[in-house]
């Protein structure tokens, strides 16, 4: 694993590996941080959230993807958790409108489609990049970060 001081690539060779990624990410984090997750159709970002997501719950629930209902939330033990997939919306003035933009000081936000944030995405969010890699279940995600506590989470998450 290699990295410099705001980019990090880690390698997940299989379903399990992610949703690990998540869980283990999912425990470092709290109100106002942001995850926006990019990539293909099928890169795993839903998984890699809904894996998070349940980790965080007090109470186990189902998890269903935010494609239809643009934004699902749950009650975190601290802070609520929104769940957003922006892929169908069709531009930034409909972010403001779901409330997003308050969710980014207030609660744990996973993006997925950040692209459709424009420039309404927090400058301190982690971004994700899911990345197919051959034909396999592999997957390179690499993290960009400016500022914030990322590299402490991060760094503590992936040595739990």
């Amino acid at each position: 694993m290699h990295s410099h001081p705001d980019t990090l690539t880690i390698t997940s060779s299989s379903p399990g590996d992610t949703c690990t990624m998540g869980r283990r990410l999912g425990a470092h984090l709290c109100a106002g941080d942001v995850l926006l997750l990019s990539g293909d159709i099928g890169a795993g970002k839903t998984h890699f959230a809904r894996c998070l997501i349940q980790s965080v719950l007090a109470q186990p629930e189902d998890v269903p993807s935010p494609t239809y209902t643009i934004v699902q939330t749950y009650p975190g033990p601290t802070c609520e958790i929104w769940h957003a997939d922006l892929y169908r919306l069709p531009g930034p003035n409909e972010v403001v409108e779901l409330g997003l933009i308050e969710a980014f000081d207030t609660a744990i936000c996973l993006v997925e489609w950040p692209d459709r944030l424009g420039n309404l995405a927090p400058p301190s969010a982690l971004k994700m990049d899911f990345v197919l890699d051959g034909n396999n279940d592999t997957r390179k995600v690499t993290l960009h970060w400016q500022g914030g506590d990322w590299q402490t989470k991060l760094t503590e998450a992936l040595h739990d």
